[in-house]
């Protein structure tokens, strides 16, 4: 799976890009036919604590999934996202088993 990491008004650390890598690549183990993952890392303009925005697209074949969630840091952001599109995931090989 090719995965894409874009950061928008800083620059993302290797840290934080390896960890991002880390986590969106175990979601083949959920559907091994994701093709790619374009990851887009904001800083929201607010000025609560809570200011870091993580977004995701799956493309799987024949469809694409998509989440965004925002928290306290990247990491945490990514965490919640990446568990959106497990459940995304599960519902949509349900819906291939079912047909």
């Amino acid at each position: 799976m090719n995965v894409k990491i874009n950061s928008v008004h800083f620059k993302a650390d290797r840290k934080l890009e390896a960890f991002i890598q880390e986590k969106v690549s175990k979601l083949t183990q959920y559907f091994d036919g994701i093709v790619s993952a374009d990851v887009m890392l904001k800083l929201d303009n607010n000025e609560t604590p809570e200011n870091k925005i993580a977004e995701i697209k799956l493309s799987i074949p024949g469809n694409d999934l998509y989440a965004k969630k925002q928290s306290k840091t990247f990491e945490e952001a990514t965490d919640e996202v990446v568990d959106a599109l497990k459940v995304q995931l599960k519902k949509y090989k349900e819906k291939l088993r079912g047909l």
